[in-house]
Formats: C-alpha cells, structure tokens, sequence
C-alpha cells in the first residue's frame, strides 16, 4: 500500500511541477515540442506505476456498505459527470488558441454556466463517485489523487490564466464559477444558451 501512495504522489505531484513551476523552464530549454513529449512520458509513466502497485496491493474489505440508494445517486452524478466531460470538446475558453477570445465570448454557456472547469469537475465526480462505491483502502488513494489532481489543478489553472491574460481570463472568471452552479445561483450565467 506504501508503494501505491508513494506513486499516486508522483503522479499529482509530476503533474503540477510540470505544469507551472517547471513549464516554462523546460520549455526554454528544450522546446514546445521535446516539453509535450516529457509530460506524456512522466504522465503515462507515473500512471503506470500507480496501476502496477494499485494490482499489487493487498485488497482489504469495503470500509462501508452499498446499497440501491448509493447507485442510483452514483448513476445520477456520473451521468452529469459525462455531460461535463464532452461539454468543453466545444469551444473550450481554456485551450490557448481561444484565450485572446475570452472577451468576446460573450455570457457563459453550457457546461461554461455551470463551472469554468466543466472536465476537472467531471474528472472529480468520477474519483468521487467510484470511491463512494467500491471503498477498498487502495481505490480510495487512487481516487483521492484524482480528485486532488483535478480541483487543485483547476486552481492552478486558473491562477495560471489570471498571470498569463490578465484582462480576458479575469473577465471569463466574472461570468463563471469555480464551484459547481454557483454562478447561476448568483445570477453571473444562465443555464439557457
């Protein structure tokens, strides 16, 4: 189990140094390219060791129960997390090329109204949900290191966003919200396109 949590580390933890404090390093020194190629080496190599010593760990008893109620809520909740995960396929705000269109955006829309982060806050329902319904002690690392990996990365994100377009990300983060919802409940989005 010590190997198992020592991995899901390195799998997070890759994941932010890489992404912000050694990004733009590495990318001076190695280039766009050879960079996008070390991510998905470290990525897929960490992931790797995660499933490797997630096989090889003792599994224990459930911690807890399953019943009919769990699933059904479980089915609600991963069926909202697949409509957050395809909604940002379209038009995502977040990739670089549309950043210089923030502006002209307009209101938020979609999955956009919802949260700003539509596939992390997916990613996280899917850890969240596959924890509440299989709570063996090595699923919950792994879940808990997505759920970790996927909310503190959108924060990242956007602190990231905030330094890099200053004018257009901090206009995109008015109309939006972090959390779930919270921007419809505050009358910033709507849910009609």
């Amino acid at each position: 189990m010590n190997i198992l949590i020592v991995a899901a580390f390195a799998f997070v933890g890759t994941h932010f140094l890489l992404s912000h404090p050694l990004r733009a390093p590495l990318t001076r020194a190695i280039g766009e390219g050879a960079f996008t190629l070390l991510c998905s080496v470290v990525a897929i190599g960490t992931m790797g060791w995660m499933v490797v010593a997630y096989r090889d760990a003792p599994v224990d008893a459930p911690l807890w129960r399953v019943g009919g109620v769990t699933l059904t809520v479980v089915a609600v909740a991963m069926l909202f997390a697949s409509v957050l995960l395809a909604g940002p396929l379209i038009k995502n705000p977040s990739f670089p090329t549309l950043g210089e269109r923030l502006a002209r955006t307009g209101p938020a829309r979609g999955v956009y109204a919802v949260t700003r982060h539509p596939m992390m806050w997916s990613f996280a329902i899917w850890g969240l949900t596959h924890a509440t319904t299989y709570p063996i002690s090595q699923n919950l690392v792994v879940t808990t290191a997505l759920v970790i990996l996927s909310l503190v990365g959108a924060r990242l994100q956007d602190v990231k966003k905030e330094r890099l377009q200053p004018e257009s990300w901090a206009a995109w983060e008015r109309q939006t919200s972090f959390l779930p919802f919270a921007a419809i409940i505050d009358g910033r989005a709507r849910m009609a396109t």
